[in-house]
This record gives structure tokens, sequence and C-alpha cells, in this order.
């Protein structure tokens, strides 16, 4: 039966994405907004906004009782989770799954097998994909004695969570009882899960990561891979497809290691398999599943001309993948950029406030996902994304001068921006030569602070 109208428990960029999809589906949009949001632009676009709560997203966006009742109270066949938020917590797919809400993600039971690493990582091992050696630290004995075995330098890493949250590095054994309590502790606070595991800490690491579509009955096809190597504390700032320097080998393999995973699972939907590429060792490793839409999703949907969340929405829809692995076409190399409300002269500081003027750039092969407009207000509870510049050429240096022109030409007035930060990447020669490894910007700051004292 076909899904007549969504509920979007979202907001920004994300919700305004999947509101244009639905509108081209012909799809009725319902927007959960919290009280800060009542008058962003997702909000005047939807046929119906509801607000669900105040403000600071654990009294809103964070409530999936609230969101599903939202739905059912507005008649919605579907609820779509965006990212972040509560779109890779089971908690809301089990609500939508016992309520009758289709739940456009993957199932609870898919959520929560991907959600806890050590279960994810012995998924992958059952579907022979690559792990890095390493595993449970259910004691400090055992930890230690995995510690010797691996080798210094290893990482501390939280079961239950991500995003640099409850991960230690520990370059002398010495520490590892240190570190072990500080990443669970952390853990604890953030994920409620204090459990922590040990992996070998790869010097030089890429961070790859697999676009894959699943049926839910065990057919999943690839759309191709991502590179999100630049980043900042372990959050991504610029992504792109494919990843350069790869081996046609490697770049294979890959590829199918992320089906193979997402065929374990039964996967359904959209999901990202990610990968740590060891630059010295010419191996891959493992990382986790997002089980949900990337932010980067983008630059796929450049290179291969599918929409995503319409396929999201088919595959909730029980259509199944109205694609083979034969019709995915890649075209071309497309880079995206986060533009976000920060000051990177201040360490990277969120800037929020109301944007006094906003110009965004425009042309051939050039795509920018936002809902910031002159006169928007970016609020100081949310992520700080205001928008993602992306470009699409014949290869990766057309990409590259299309994404620097576009870059020069966004204007932003009112808030302050890293606007300035991606043109300085965008034009650094070791980013123009590509595949960097994760540390590439701490050496993009080593280099640009030398040159200050100089």
């Amino acid at each position: 039966m076909p899904i007549q109208r969504i509920l979007i428990a979202n907001r920004g960029e994300i919700a305004l994405r999947i509101l244009s999809t639905c509108r081209r589906l012909g799809i009725e949009t319902v927007l959960a907004a919290s009280e800060a949001d009542l008058d962003s632009l997702p909000a005047r676009l939807a046929d119906r906004t509801l607000c669900i709560g105040p403000a600071p997203s654990a009294q809103s966006y964070l409530k999936p009782d609230t969101i599903v009742q939202a739905a059912l109270g507005s008649g919605c066949d579907a609820i779509h989770p965006g990212y972040g938020f509560l779109s890779e917590r089971a908690s809301l797919a089990r609500l939508c799954e016992q309520a009758g809400v289709i739940f456009i993600g993957p199932t609870s039971a898919q959520i929560e097998a991907v959600g806890d690493k050590l279960r994810a990582r012995a998924e992958a091992e059952a579907a022979e994909v690559p792990v890095a050696p390493g595993g449970a630290a259910a004691s400090l004995d055992a930890a230690v004695a995995m510690g010797t075995r691996i080798g210094a330098p290893l990482l501390v890493k939280a079961v239950g969570g991500g995003g640099g949250r409850g991960m230690k590095r520990v370059d002398d054994l010495a520490e590892l009882p240190q570190a072990l309590a500080m990443a669970s502790a952390e853990a604890g606070a953030a994920f409620g899960d204090e459990r922590v595991y040990l992996e070998r800490f790869v010097a030089r690491g890429r961070h790859v990561e697999v676009q894959v579509l699943g049926d839910g009955a065990g057919r999943v096809i690839h759309l191709g891979e991502r590179d999100c190597s630049v980043q900042r504390r372990y959050q991504k700032l610029i992504e792109e497809t494919p990843a350069p320097g790869l081996s046609d080998d490697v770049r294979a393999a890959i590829r199918q290691a992320g089906v193979r995973y997402a065929e374990r699972l039964d996967y359904r939907g959209a999901g990202t398999v990610e990968f740590l590429v060891d630059v010295d060792r010419a191996e891959f490793y493992f990382l986790e599943m997002n089980a949900r839409i990337q932010v980067e999703h983008p630059v796929t949907e450049c290179v291969t001309d599918v929409d995503l969340v319409a396929e999201q929405i088919a595959i909730a829809s029980g259509q199944g993948l109205r694609l083979t692995q034969d019709q995915i076409r890649l075209q071309g190399a497309a880079i995206e950029c986060r533009i976000n409300a920060e000051d990177p002269e201040r360490d990277f500081m969120p800037s929020p406030g109301t944007v006094t003027q906003a110009r965004w750039p425009s042309g051939e092969g050039i795509r920018v996902d936002t809902h910031i407009a002159t006169g928007s207000r970016v609020p100081p509870y949310y992520d700080s994304l205001m928008a993602k510049l992306i470009a699409h050429g014949r290869d990766r240096a057309e990409a590259l001068a299309r994404l620097r022109k576009a870059v020069a030409e966004t204007h932003i007035e009112g808030v302050r921006t890293n606007l300035g930060f991606h043109a300085q990447v965008l034009a650094d020669p070791e980013f123009a030569a590509g595949g960097m490894d994760t540390g590439y910007l701490a050496r993009l700051f080593e280099r640009k602070a030398a040159l200050q004292e100089a």
C-alpha cells in the first residue's frame, strides 16, 4: 500500500531534503518541530507542522512516545527520522512496529544489532568482513592480556556509542588501567553503557564508507564508496566519492564487504557500512554500520543520479529494491563541504544567532542543501550545520574547481561560519592530491601555526 502521509521527525536541512522528495512523489508531509523551529523554512513549507515540545532536544526531538503519538494523531502512515536524534534508536522503531506506523529505516532488531559495537563486530566476523585485532575488555586482567597481544598503541572504545566519546588512545600499556576507567566512565555518562573494548590503533588510517540499500529479505546493492577522512575530533567536515587513490582491488573488496555485512543482517533500507583503511598495511577493517541516511548522502546521489530518500520510502512501503546492481552507474566525482555556524578562530565554537544575509552559489554541477535564508535563526540548542555545498564534475579535479568557486561565492552575515576554513582546505596541495588520512587536519593546523609563528 502506498505511503500517503509522512511525519518528518527532524529539523534543518535534512527535514527540507525529505520534504523535497515527498513533494515530488505527491506525499503529504507533517513536520514535528520544537518551539525553536516553528518559524523555520521546513515548518513553513510542510503541509502541516506540529509542535512537539520546548527547544531542548531532550524535551522534543528525543521523545519517541511524543513522535509516534504525533504521527498517529495526524494520520500519518509513516515516520522518517532523518539522521541524528532518534534515527538510530531502536526504541522509536519498536514503537512504530507496535503502533502499526511504518518506520522509514531498518527494523528495531537491526538497529540494536549494529548499535552494540561488539555485536556489530561479531556480525562482521560472521560475514567474513575484516575487523581490526581486538575484542571485549570484560575485566582489567583480560584487557591487559589482550593489550599485550595486540601491542601499543591501541584504542579503548565504547561499545554503545561513537563520535569519539568513550574513546582513549593508549601509547604505553602502563596507561591502560587508567584509560579503561576513564573511557568506561565517559561511555556510561554519554550512552548509559559503561562497556568498552580494545582495538589496534591505526597510525595512518582513511575513513571509507560504503552506501548500501537492502530490501529486508537478503538482497543488497551498493552505490559506491565515500571518503570521509577530513575530520576534526572524529566529526566529518568534507566528504567525497569516489574515494581517491584506492587500488581497483581494494575498492572492489571494500564495496563487496559492505554488501556482505548488510546481507548478513537482511538489512532493510539505506545504510552505510564504515571501514578504516590502514594506509601502512594496505588493509581495511570494519568500523561500524550507520543504520540511517547519512549527512553526506548527496555526493552519492550526484554520481549515481539516485534519490536515496525516494528509495528509502519505496523500500519502507513494501516495494523492495527497485534497482539492480547493474543499474547503478557511477559517473564522475562529487565533493561536499559542511557549512557550520561556528568560529574556526575560536576553536570552532558554535555561533548561533540570526542570519542577516545569506547568498548561496549556483551553476553547473553545484548543489546546495540548506534550510537557511536571510532572516533565518540558528538556535543554540542543536548541531550548528547550516548547509552542505556539493560540487559534481566529470572527475575530481573538475569537482574540486567547482567547489572552490562555490565556497568563494557563498556569503553569510550575522553568524560566524567555517567558510574560510573550507577555502583554506580546498586550496591546500595535500587535499588537492587526494587520499588524505584522518590525521590530515591536525597536520594542516600545525603548518598554519608554524607559519603564524615564523
